[in-house]
């Protein structure tokens, strides 16, 4: 059974990919991270009120780990402005460092390892 579990959320499209290896698991999320910055940012969006491509979340893209209870997890939120949050935790979130997708790559991998 896998150890890690990638889950890459764009748009309305959800995908899921299982790793043996945290590594894998880490070079697969910056290679959809890379492709998602390469599709470059988006409107803003007009509903019942406006937003502003900051405010809308393009990407969120997850590794979380095994375990029943509070699996290690970890991950980023690519923004429509194409500004990168980096987070740890699943309902209840902290930021992590990093503004850049190389930084919030380090970040992830710092805290997922501990």
């Amino acid at each position: 059974m896998a150890n890690w579990k990638l889950t890459i959320r764009h748009g309305s499209d959800v995908s899921r990919q299982s790793f043996d290896d945290l590594d894998d698991a880490l070079g697969a999320a910056r290679k959809a991270a890379d492709e998602v910055m390469d599709e470059g940012p988006l409107d803003s969006v007009s509903a019942i009120r406006d937003y502003e491509p900051a405010q809308i979340v393009n990407a969120r893209i997850e590794i979380s780990g095994k375990g029943f209870f509070s699996p290690p997890t970890a991950g980023i939120d690519i923004q429509g402005d194409l500004s990168v949050i980096p987070f740890a935790g699943g309902v209840k979130r902290q930021t992590l460092e990093g503004s850049t997708i190389p930084q919030a790559m380090k970040s992830l991998k710092m805290f997922l390892s501990s």
